[in-house]
């Protein structure tokens, strides 16, 4: 069965190349990584393509706010190039305080532009001139200097509401889900694989040692932070069995920030959105994942202790096998 996994953001250059490197030893569909604040992705990508030799290289996400379209056009095709075809182009939209506070654009209209962004990734891929008009991208006999090694690159879009779920499923080649109850999943996936299949993804926070409580802190904390910083999380959650343990876990916040308000994700949220315990424990719980129609969940690696070993440990838990 498919499993891939996830470098996260709080790791540094050489840890993520060194768990790359560990990763390639396995069967692993896929390696993602993020860009917050920190690492430039397609650069990251990049190095980690040369540690590996059969797993796909995936961006979890590059937001279409700080990038022209043609730039990330350009920087997909380079790496997917670099890697010899094995790029999955992960987008997504972002969130306000990143998008106007760290980059400082306009959070506007994220559906008409994830669909423009889409369609001139794809026109730009194929390595033709491109004269592109829509409402808020104009492109005027565009061309690729170099021969793209793919003329398509698989696109996954980051999804949490409705209409960006529904856009996902129209023009995507896969979608990304994080920070999502299991049964609300489970009928997402069942309702749009019948209207179109795609590949669905979802990325889970994943936290194992072998002392079952360090792990569960560690995942409270990394839920918390998540729901504190954003806003969508929280509305999401709170409109899906979450709405008081949202409204707390904000409040102490913003009261004390993230020293005490882990303390408030209530158990039936840890079981729903993370995988987090003892190896046994963990590999339980990635099933019950799996069993809400998901084709390839996405391990979050979170360092429990010592970043190294606690990698090891997840490796031979889930990639083993």
């Amino acid at each position: 069965m498919r499993i891939a996994c996830s470098l996260g953001s709080m790791l540094s250059v050489n840890e993520v190349l060194n768990c790359a490197e560990i990763i390639s030893k396995t069967k692993t569909d896929t390696i993602w990584v993020p860009e917050t604040w920190g690492v430039e992705n397609f650069s990251m990508l990049s190095a980690v393509s040369g540690k590996t030799s059969d797993q796909k290289i995936g961006s979890s996400i590059i937001n279409i706010y700080s990038r022209s379209p043609a730039v990330i056009a350009m920087g997909a095709a380079t790496v997917d190039t670099i890697s010899n075809g094995r790029l999955v182009l992960g987008l997504g939209t972002s969130s306000v305080p990143i998008v106007e506070t760290l980059h400082g654009y306009k959070f506007e209209k994220p559906l008409e532009r994830m669909k423009e962004y889409v369609e001139i990734i794809k026109l730009v891929s194929t390595g033709k001139t491109i004269n592109y008009s829509g409402n808020i991208f104009n492109l005027k006999n565009f061309t690729l200097l170099i021969k793209p090694q793919r003329e398509t690159i698989p696109i996954y879009i980051a999804a949490i509401n409705e209409k960006m779920v529904n856009l996902t499923w129209e023009i995507g080649d896969g979608v990304i889900f994080y920070l999502r109850p299991k049964n609300e999943m489970k009928e997402t996936i069942a309702k749009m694989q019948s209207k179109r299949k795609i590949d669905v993804t979802c990325q889970i926070i994943t936290c194992v040692s072998k002392n079952s409580q360090e792990a569960i802190k560690r995942a409270k904390k990394t839920l918390a932070f998540y729901i504190s910083v954003g806003k969508i999380y929280r509305e999401f959650l709170a409109k899906n069995g979450f709405e008081k343990e949202t409204i707390d876990i904000f409040d102490e916040f913003k009261k004390s920030g993230f020293s005490s308000n882990h303390e408030l994700v209530s158990d039936s949220m840890l079981t729903e959105l993370t995988i987090s315990g003892t190896p046994e424990e963990c590999k339980k719980q990635l099933e019950t994942f799996r069993e809400t129609g998901i084709d390839l969940p996405i391990l979050q690696f979170n360092p429990v202790g010592d970043t190294m070993e606690s990698f090891r440990l997840l490796k031979e838990t889930f990639l083993d096998g």
